[in-house]
């Protein structure tokens, strides 16, 4: 709709923004006449219409097959837009148009805003299966034609009051008509069925809506007098109330066809299972996260314990194996700690990242200093888990065995993450500018600890490959490269 508007119309922004409004409102039109909406705006040069945009009634037949967005149609072809437009009025002369054999009343709208008509819509009924309508439609039909005068008179839509289509209530979903002083007129089965849900024993019909509700939810006080009031329809809004178990959401909206209210739609929607369900989530979110926060604690004790064992042994190499088992315990700690704090099971890694650099850090054996450049984005805990000990398990090989007892260096750990859709890849290199590696050695077939789990994290759970080389001028790079998900 914004590029057809800019490009045939003379409408402003704020004019644009107010088609907008309309267009996110109109569903409820075309429910409630059981017919199709087309907007048509003048271009600029005023000979001719434009259409921009199109909605078909989830209640009745379509009269529009095909998609009606970006036709041009000259001024005088359709003399209801002429008179509309020009007049500021809702044009409903005229006999059916016969379309493909079926018979298609035609009526215009004027859209106003601030006084000005920005366009008409053209509002087309299929009268193919037209019957003798029941009470229900006779109150949807009624709603419409009030809804079409404040759309005319520029009352409707209500400024500030933006609505999402997609939860809030529709028309199919329950409908209750008020008269000026809050009376249910109307209410049809579905509406009933709801307050049936939060207890309601007796008709709606000839009840004061506001009280009934305000009866029927638990709370006594002063949310009891906005309660009523809010029910009443005296104000535009949307707002649930909960009450026997069943949660039902509803939107006022005040009638006001001739500038003076005259009644009230509420719309309303069961919807108990709804936020049953999403209650269940929040519970079942609760419930992972305190498992990590726990996890979490459990392997930060297992680490004490190992530390304390590590001070009690008069072996140098008992001690820093044990000092290296916390460290790998740490590394995991500090991923169950972040997912602790997430709602889903993904992490930024790059946190995790910076903490395992400074855990590791801290047993440089001289002026070491660590860098981490590039971003290894959010990752899937499957993968965060294993990752976070493969680093942990190759700086702690660089620390340990480039650099001697006082000697000045630097660990650069670099992170570069590929965006294909189909095969992205986290690519990480660890560099250092230390003595370099052993003649001779090979880290596929190196037998340390340390290198065997990396070898086995890395081609064995996260699928990816592991190499180490000499560096180009000294020291060694370590290259490790990992499938993952592409990033959303």
């Amino acid at each position: 709709m914004n590029d057809l508007v800019r490009q045939h119309t003379a409408l402003s922004d704020s004019d644009l923004e107010w088609l907008h409004l309309l267009v996110s409102e109109w569903q409820l039109l075309s429910d409630l006449s059981f017919a199709d909406l087309v907007l048509w705006v003048p271009t600029l040069d005023g000979t001719r219409y434009v259409s921009v945009a199109q909605m078909r009634p989830n209640t009745g037949p379509t009269s529009y097959q095909d998609d009606m967005v970006g036709h041009l149609v000259p001024r005088g072809r359709r003399p209801l837009l002429d008179a509309a437009l020009d007049e500021g009025r809702i044009v409903r002369e005229g006999d059916p148009e016969w379309r493909e054999e079926v018979p298609v009343r035609v009526e215009s709208i004027p859209v106003r805003r601030e006084g000005r008509v920005l366009g008409v819509i053209a509002r087309n009924t299929n009268l193919l299966t037209v019957r003798t309508p029941s009470r229900l439609e006779l109150t949807y039909l009624q709603s419409a034609s009030d809804l079409a005068q404040m759309i005319a008179a520029g009352t409707f839509p209500f400024p500030g009051e933006q609505v999402d289509m997609d939860s809030s209530p529709r028309a199919g979903d329950g409908l209750v008509r008020l008269d000026a002083e809050g009376i249910v007129q109307y209410a049809s089965p579905n509406a009933l069925s709801a307050y049936h849900r939060l207890g309601l024993a007796a008709d709606l019909v000839g009840q004061h809506l506001g009280q009934i509700t305000a009866e029927l939810a638990p709370s006594r006080g002063p949310v009891d007098e906005a309660l009523v009031t809010l029910a009443s329809g005296y104000a535009p809004r949307e707002f649930e109330v909960e009450g026997n178990g069943g949660v039902i959401q509803l939107r006022a909206i005040p009638l006001k066809p001739k500038g003076t209210r005259i009644g009230s739609l509420v719309l309303l929607r069961d919807v108990t299972e709804l936020r049953r369900r999403e209650r269940e989530l929040i519970t079942k979110d609760a419930t992972i996260r305190e498992i990590h926060h726990r996890v979490k604690n459990n392997l930060q004790t297992v680490a004490a314990l190992l530390r304390l064992q590590a001070r009690r042994m008069d072996s140098d190499r008992g001690r820093e194996a044990l000092n290296e088992a916390v460290r790998r315990v740490g590394s995991i700690a500090i991923v169950h700690e972040t997912l602790s704090q997430n709602l889903d099971e993904r992490v930024e890694f790059d946190e995790i990242a910076d903490r395992v650099i400074a855990m590791v850090a801290e047993i440089s054996p001289g002026k070491v200093t660590c860098r981490l450049n590039g971003r290894f984005g959010i990752l899937d805990a499957e993968v965060a888990t294993p990752l976070s000990m493969v680093l942990t398990e190759v700086l702690q090989n660089a620390l340990e065995h480039a650099f001697a007892q006082g000697e000045q260096g630097t660990v650069e750990v670099s992170a570069v993450r590929g965006e294909a859709r189909a095969d992205a890849r986290l690519l990480i290199t660890v560099k250092d500018d230390g003595r370099g590696l052993p003649e001779g050695f090979d880290p596929q077939r190196a037998g340390n600890l340390g290198l065997q789990i990396v070898r086995t994290l890395v081609e064995g759970e996260l699928g990816g490959t592991f190499d180490m080389l000499p560096g180009a001028e000294r020291g060694t790079k370590v290259v490790l490269d990992i499938p993952v998900q592409p990033q959303k």
